[in-house]
């Protein structure tokens, strides 16, 4: 059994990009803890900001490779067009050299695109991992847990009745997955909880109401932001406000997904357009992305504790002000300035590798053609029928039943009815 669920992740690519990340969220609390704010909601804003911007770069490199792709896309398609259906290895060879012939006319590589999305989705990945299991990465939410954590550990009632609690719905923590012996365990029950899962354990351990009480407030004051307690998820607090009644935090509780969603398809309409080619499902798929994510994202965040959908609105947010500036950039990149900064670039990168463009280009047309046209032997009248004869003589003596003896019976009999 395991003390960590929702503490710091340890896959190999996101657990060491998480880490990193993490570092940087603690930072941020301890710098605003210093000034006299401990909120979690601001954390979060801050947090999202400063990796953005960092990424910044990859997100003009992508820009560019998309605005270079609206211009090479065309030629790319005739290019396919023209050897639709043709399978014989000729025929690849020459509309691989062809497309090879564009990229390099271009500057760019077929793997650009791919290769910025590469980079960029472990980031994300890594950031969301902290923004999910901020206890895990934040010391100073943790700390505000442990008070609580070390008297439940000292308690074998207050174990069992955590535990009851921890392996139902909302929470599923199962005792017999997770062992509850453990701090990390713990706190990753009680960063789960819901109102009532608060109200559930002061009523079972009646000898710690008072401190899961003060647990309680300490934890709402960290995570209140503009009224909404960004630990719970927009359904429960939904749900908790038509009991009530209270109409205003009715609108509070659907407002995140509601702006989650608008926030995401503001920046997917910032985002450069391209035309859509009806024979290419590739991009009919992306088309129908684009129109399904901002719903899937309103969705999610009615299930998802509020500070998910505080984090996809900023990101959404900075996102949306930075494809504005980037626009605006790209508007002053004209495609010829572009396609002479990646046709140096690339000419760099060879000679890098030892091998000048130009001879590298040369090189590869010489082994294309090679390939395409492989020699093949010649053979003179005068040697064929030396073969022939020489072929004919050694089957004479062919052993009887043999294929060799049969080809000679149907020789005969050739010769013989040509005669005729």
């Amino acid at each position: 059994m395991s003390g960590v669920l929702l503490t710091q992740s340890n896959s190999f690519i996101i657990g060491p990009i998480a880490w990193l990340l993490g570092k940087l969220m603690n930072g941020i609390f301890v710098v605003l803890d210093t000034i006299g704010i401990q909120n979690i909601g601001l954390c979060i804003i801050l947090f999202t900001i400063v990796i953005y911007t960092l990424m910044l770069p990859l997100t003009i490199k992508q820009q560019k490779f998309s605005k270079m792709s609206a211009v090479m896309n065309p030629e790319l398609q005739k290019i396919s067009k023209k050897y639709k259906g043709k399978k014989d290895q000729e025929s690849m060879l020459k509309q691989q050299e062809e497309m090879q012939a564009l990229y390099m006319k271009y500057g760019v590589s077929p793997t650009s695109g791919c290769s910025t999305m590469f980079i960029q989705f472990p980031l994300i990945m890594g950031l969301f991992a902290v923004i999910q299991n901020i206890p895990a990465y934040v010391n100073g939410i943790k700390a505000a847990y442990m008070p609580l954590v070390n008297n439940i550990l000292s308690s074998d009632s207050a174990l069992k009745a955590i535990e009851k609690i921890g392996s139902k719905a909302p929470i599923n923590i199962s005792p017999e997955r997770f062992d509850y012996t453990k701090a990390n365990t713990i706190v990753d029950v009680l960063y789960k909880f819901q109102s009532e899962s608060w109200a559930e354990l002061a009523d079972k351990i009646p000898s710690m109401a008072d401190l899961i009480t003060d647990t309680q407030s300490s934890l709402i004051h960290l995570n209140s932001f503009l009224g909404i307690n960004i630990a719970e998820t927009p359904m429960t607090l939904f749900m908790d406000a038509i009991k009530t009644g209270a109409i205003i935090s009715i609108i509070l509780a659907v407002a995140i997904p509601l702006i989650s969603g608008f926030t995401q398809w503001l920046n997917m309409k910032l985002m450069p357009q391209q035309e859509t080619d009806p024979d290419n499902p590739v991009a009919s798929s992306m088309k129908m992305m684009n129109l399904t994510m901002p719903i899937f994202s309103m969705v999610m965040c009615f299930t998802f504790p509020s500070g998910i959908g505080l984090y996809w609105i900023a990101s959404a947010v900075v996102r949306s002000v930075q494809q504005v500036a980037v626009n605006r950039y790209m508007d002053k990149k004209s495609i010829e300035s572009m396609i002479e900064e990646n046709q140096k670039k690339a000419a760099k990168k060879r000679e890098k590798q030892g091998v000048a463009a130009s001879t590298l280009n040369e090189m590869a047309q010489k082994n294309v053609r090679n390939i395409a046209e492989p020699k093949t032997a010649q053979m003179s009248t005068k040697e064929r029928d030396e073969k022939l004869q020489q072929a004919a003589e050694k089957n004479k003596n062919a052993k009887q039943g043999s294929l060799a003896a049969k080809a000679n019976m149907v020789r005969e009999f050739n010769e013989s009815n040509k005669n005729k």
